[in-house]
């Protein structure tokens, strides 16, 4: 969030690269990063190590991040456009070593349909606290030394950096991960990214987990424009309304993914993808400079904006189970790869297209530039039809999604049985009374 919402508006306002350049630097690094995840998904899933396949990944990833955010939230003097691009760069591969061996590891962990919403409503529930405080910043920074609220930017580096180091190291220290059983003559070739790609299930959720990312990145980018020069709101109090529909996805997570628990994953994200719209609408209705109204607005958002991460992680894994299953193949670090990847693409168009439509327009975004009342409807009108759109379709890609949670306990327990049997030769040597044909059954196919 610190990097979506503060560090492009810092970048293009503060340091006066410009909304042109560090939009094409955002979108040209998201754009060649995301040629990394199916590598490194890949390579995860052929990790064999005695501390399992993603503990190791995710300690490794954590200097690659916090190097880089040292870098990006206190650059020195005078840098440009390589600067920035160079350890953006670094920064997403970073975050796509921890994210997929993150989401991957918890995959592991829970096991049957409604224990990941659990789970990965947990993580959602802990990534918003984090995200909550790191956004108070600004709002104290403003408070301290009465500027203008556009936020310490050194002060949010140092936070993630610290909490991240934290974070994995009590991952590391006191969670071990199930080692699941490794599938005998399991390869990988090029052909596996098509084979995933095409399967009816995961690509309802790339398709839906890119419009679901695209229309609250878009937002994002424009945020701080839209509701300091359309909605009549100083930056410390847009902080205070970010903070609000930050930590009301602490309450959404949890809610949503109970009721997930019990209209099924896909039915509670359609639901809230219309809610988020027409959440969306009703802000723009509101009157300007209203904080109370817009917070009620905010927080619904925020609250329906916490199931799009949150079931479409959990979804993944249970696709990652069917494959399994169906081919013998264990793919979830691939297919998370997919996701982040789908995601890298969304949030370099949110950015890059989001700052040159400002800029077609005539909006100018240099700290102190007056623009022109036709330059503001015209962010107002990019700041809102595109996430409605786009959050509108999200949700519509699970219309008459099949891998539900009756689908998926039918496909968990022909897994466990197998891995049972895997686990335990001596069944199928009693059975079949053939070491060899035991070790066949074992076997893809």
């Amino acid at each position: 969030m610190a990097v979506s919402v503060y560090l492009p508006r810092y970048y293009a306002g503060h340091l006066g690269l410009g909304l042109s350049v560090v939009g094409l630097a955002f979108g040209a690094v998201r754009l060649f990063d995301m040629t990394f995840d199916p590598v490194i998904g890949v390579l995860m899933d052929r990790t064999r190590t005695g501390l399992g396949r993603y503990k190791v990944w995710l300690a490794f990833g954590a200097p690659v991040l916090m190097i880089p955010v040292y870098m990006l939230f206190m650059p020195p003097a005078g840098v440009g456009y390589v600067y920035l691009i160079g350890w953006l760069l670094i920064y997403y591969i970073g975050t796509s070593l921890i994210t997929l061996s993150h989401a991957s590891w918890a995959s592991v962990i829970a096991a049957n349909y409604n224990e990941r919403s659990r789970v990965f409503g947990a993580i959602q529930v802990v990534s918003i606290i984090g995200a909550t405080a790191v956004l108070v910043l600004p709002v104290i920074m403003a408070k301290r030394d009465g500027s203008s609220g556009a936020g310490d930017i050194g002060a949010m580096g140092w936070f993630i950096i610290i909490t991240a180091a934290l974070g994995i190291l009590a991952a590391a220290t006191f969670t071990k991960e199930r080692i699941l059983p490794d599938v005998e003559g399991e390869r990988f070739t090029l052909r596996d990214y098509w084979e995933m790609v095409s399967r009816p299930d995961m690509r309802r959720i790339i398709i839906a987990d890119f419009c679901l990312a695209l229309g609250p990145g878009w937002m994002s980018a424009l945020y701080l424009f839209y509701f300091h020069d359309s909605r009549g709101f100083t930056i410390a109090n847009a902080s205070k309304l970010l903070l609000i529909y930050i930590a009301a996805g602490v309450v959404g997570a949890g809610a949503l993914s109970w009721l997930a628990q019990r209209l099924g994953k896909h039915r509670t994200l359609m639901g809230a993808s219309t809610c988020y719209s027409l959440g969306l609408i009703l802000l723009t209705l509101l009157p300007k400079g209203d904080f109370g109204l817009a917070a009620v607005a905010m927080f619904i958002l925020g609250f329906m904006a916490a199931a799009f991460p949150l079931l479409d992680r959990a979804m993944v894994a249970d696709v990652g189970d069917a494959v399994r299953l169906e081919q013998g193949k264990r793919r979830i670090g691939l297919l998370y790869a997919m996701i982040t990847t789908v995601q890298k693409i969304a949030g370099a168009l949110s950015i890059t297209l989001s700052f040159l439509v400002l800029g077609w327009i005539g909006y100018q975004a240099k700290e102190g530039a007056a623009n022109t009342p036709a330059a503001i409807h015209g962010m107002e009108l990019v700041y809102l039809i595109a996430p409605v759109v786009f959050v509108m379709l999200g949700g519509a890609c699970y219309i008459g999604y099949k891998l539900d949670s009756r689908r998926h306990a039918d496909i968990r327990a022909q897994l466990e049985e197998r891995d049972r049997m895997v686990t335990e030769p001596s069944i199928l040597e009693s059975l079949t009374g053939d070491q060899g044909v035991a070790t066949s059954l074992t076997e893809p196919g």
